[in-house]
């Protein structure tokens, strides 16, 4: 059986915690959890999981410790903690929406609310999970700033960039950073079967795009075995990304 697009986006996303050390992995959504999983029981076998109530739990589940809230909050401002959250709307600085879209005070749509995401994203590195790219999500400006991007973290000074830190943005097509000397996003790969003016097109801005894109990493066998065989079995990763994006293995 060919790697699959969903599987791909396990990988790439599992990939946002490689080096981390022992840090709280805080994944939201059905991929990213599937990948915090992979990774803590592959290549970082540090990272901190927790059930999202009191307890540190082990990549099945089972306890390994207490976290009250009080601990918790300490992680949390302390760049202790690496958040992989969602985005209804990003620019090319990271600026992430998940309140409205529309103007604030009269907006089309309300959605989320602002949350936790500006504690998140100036306290702890923050990461993105964006399971559908196209230019409604990938725009030139953000409806509402909810996590804060590169750009105004850099204008609010030290206070603000001291944990202030975006590792990558995971797509259903590519994986994007803001190694750049604006730190303005740039395509860092593309999952095997996109291609580069694929991911342009589904961008609402000028991304930065090297001259040579190299292809998201393949999983290894062991990977593979345990996305399919351990982790997720009944194969709930294919509900965000449907299958019949698949890629080359």
């Amino acid at each position: 059986m060919r790697t699959t697009r969903a599987e791909y986006c396990v990988i790439a996303c599992a990939e946002a915690w490689r080096g981390d050390g022992e840090v709280l992995a805080s994944p939201m959504g059905l991929i990213p959890s599937i990948a915090a999983r992979l990774a803590r029981r592959t290549f970082s076998p540090d990272l901190l999981l927790t059930d999202g109530e009191a307890m540190l739990v082990g990549p099945d589940g089972t306890p390994e410790g207490w976290l009250p809230y009080r601990r918790h909050l300490t992680a949390v401002t302390g760049g202790r903690r690496h958040v992989m959250m969602g985005a209804s709307q990003i620019d090319r600085f990271g600026n992430q929406n998940i309140s409205c879209i529309g103007a604030p005070g009269r907006p089309a749509r309300q959605l989320l609310g602002v949350r936790g995401a500006p504690v998140n994203t100036l306290n702890n590195p923050t990461s993105y999970w964006i399971p559908k790219h196209s230019p409604r999500v990938f725009v030139e400006r953000v409806d509402m700033v909810c996590g804060v991007g590169y750009d105004r973290a850099a204008a609010a000074g030290p206070s603000a960039t001291r944990f202030h830190h975006l590792p990558r943005v995971v797509t259903d097509l590519a994986v994007l950073d803001f190694a750049t000397p604006d730190r303005s996003m740039r395509l860092a790969s593309v999952h095997p079967g996109v291609t580069v003016d694929e991911v342009r097109a589904a961008t609402g801005f000028s991304l930065t795009v090297p001259d040579e894109v190299p292809a998201t990493r393949e999983p290894t066998d062991r990977e593979l075995e345990l996305i399919r065989e351990v982790i997720d079995p009944t194969g709930t990763r294919d509900r965000e990304v449907p299958p019949a994006g698949r890629g080359g293995r």
